[in-house]
């Protein structure tokens, strides 16, 4: 095999650290929606202008669903619009522009946010929580629109009129409810225990290369030596087919119109048949022996039809439940010539898919030999004799499912581990193997990888209180909202209409 270059993937002491923003920033938009509580109540009366339809002038019902029969719509200066509001602000400030599914996108958290909003509020308004008023005018004369040199100013207060002054106060109401509904959930201690032994899961971490046997390798040769093997199964046949779901008897006779010489076979099928060979007048091509598996069930006509001489007919067979067939043989009957490229890649899918072990166990056994090799000569010499790219990445504990507060596989960019965060038998594998040893063929996918542990310590104390910080604080109060998210998402009381309403509005004929 040629050999390749080798890649190598560094990383640097501040991996857990970076990595855990980068995830934060990975999503804005849900982030922004957790910040947004109290925040929309300062544009609640200055709207920055929306990806909406014109039909939206004409203000249409937009009810996006309902929960517990309260509903959850779009209506300009409701909840609903200030966080498509503060989405479109968002995208407008960072120069986006704002795509078809990206506008899809806002909508839709949008909605949600207000379904959790909503949901929220009713549950504060069941336990006869409500904001005391003195709290409330407090937040409100705290807002930015009401400063004026670092004080509250009663002349730009009542600048607003009652109306706007009114809908503000009670939407500072209830983002006070839902901030306390919010926080008593966030406020839920965790243990010292708890804490210090989420730190401890960060430790040990190792660094590995890495080399891969792909199972697409799998040679000709023995793609050859296996149809040789078993010639039955490729004998070749060239046919042509009409296919006729109105009766057996129907079929029967379109094929003696064509014996008796009414009507071309070509033509006939063309008329007649139902299946996706007509336009070609009936023509299936070359067909092995697997390959009609599908096309007659019945093992009994499949020999018929992988018998028939150039020119003849098969009789009528049941091809499916409400489906007849029958065939004729374009070409005399033939034993696979395993030296033909096309005929040896048909070989090969019938391998692949009925027999994949036989791939699997030939390249296990080809990353055996390498193994043993890496034993003799190093593992570095090995790649190089037998021309592998080998790869690199760690230092990194183990972290199965790629959770965020650890170093995770992915961030290493190595294509050849797409999936083994999630495979235990990958994190057995490579924290159980010894250093500096080459270890057992391990299956992932559609490769055989071997491992090779370079070194393991332990975690620095920096990378250890990060995490610890990072449980407590940050970790812990997104998981809280992904789950108060989730509860409300996936309650019995909600109606999710959202699609439906969506379609109406964007693509009825009305949208831009």
């Amino acid at each position: 095999m040629p050999k390749k270059e080798t890649k190598t993937v560094s990383h640097s002491k501040d991996s857990t650290k970076s990595e855990f923003i980068m995830r934060l920033k990975a999503r804005p938009l849900i982030f922004i929606g957790t910040l947004a509580i109290l925040v929309i109540v300062v544009v609640s009366f200055v709207l920055v202008p929306a990806f909406v339809p014109e039909a939206m002038g004409r203000q249409p019902d937009l009810t996006f669903g309902r929960y517990n029969k309260k509903p959850i719509n779009y209506v300009p200066n409701n909840y609903f619009a200030q966080i498509y509001s503060n989405y479109i602000g968002y995208y407008q400030r960072i120069g986006q522009e704002i795509t078809d599914s990206e506008n899809f996108q806002i909508w839709r958290q949008a909605f949600e946010e207000t379904v959790v909003h909503t949901a929220i509020l009713e549950t504060m308004e069941e336990i006869g929580y409500k904001a005391p008023p003195a709290v409330v005018d407090r937040r409100v004369a705290e807002l930015p629109y009401f400063q004026e040199n670092g004080r509250f100013s009663p002349a730009l207060y009542h600048s607003m009129d009652n109306t706007s002054r009114l809908g503000l106060w009670r939407d500072v109401q209830n983002s006070i409810a839902e901030e306390h509904y919010r926080n008593d959930l966030r406020g839920l201690r965790v243990s010292t225990g708890e804490v210090e032994f989420i730190g401890l899961m960060c430790s040990p971490v190792r660094s590995f290369d890495m080399v891969t046997f792909l199972l697409s390798d799998y040679p000709e040769s023995e793609v050859k030596a296996y149809g040789d093997a078993n010639a039955d199964k490729f004998r070749v046949t060239h046919l042509s087919r009409i296919t006729v779901t109105s009766g057996e008897r129907e079929a029967a006779a379109i094929l003696r119109t064509i014996e008796e010489g009414n009507s071309t076979f070509e033509d006939a099928a063309r008329e007649h048949s139902t299946d996706n060979y007509a336009d070609r007048g009936g023509d299936m091509g070359i067909k092995l022996a697997w390959e009609l598996d599908t096309e007659a069930p019945e093992g009994a006509d499949r020999e018929t039809l992988l018998n028939l001489g150039r020119g003849a007919y098969s009789g009528i067979i049941k091809t499916g439940e409400k489906s007849w067939a029958f065939f004729r043989a374009e070409e005399e009957p033939r034993r696979a010539d395993t030296d033909d490229s096309s005929i040896l890649q048909r070989i090969r899918s019938y391998i692949d898919i009925f027999e994949r072990s036989r791939i699997e166990d030939w390249t296990t056994a080809e990353a055996e030999r390498f193994i043993a090799d890496a034993g003799e000569d190093g593992f570095d010499a090995a790649a190089e004799k037998w021309g592998l790219e080998k790869n690199q990445f760690g230092p990194l504990p183990v972290n199965y499912g790629d959770v965020n507060l650890f170093t995770s596989l992915s961030i290493f960019s190595v294509a050849n581990l797409s999936g083994a965060s999630s495979n235990e038998n990958f994190w057995k594998t490579a924290f159980s193997t010894p250093l500096q040893t080459a270890s057992r063929p391990l299956s992932l996918g559609s490769r055989i990888v071997v491992l090779y542990p370079l070194e393991e310590k332990a975690a620095d104390e920096y990378n250890t209180d990060l995490i610890q910080e990072a449980y407590e604080t940050d970790w812990m109060s997104n998981v809280t909202n992904q789950n108060i998210y989730s509860f409300f998402m996936n309650s019995d009381k909600l109606e999710d209409d959202f699609f439906l309403t969506y379609s109406q509005l964007f693509f009825s004929g009305s949208g831009n």
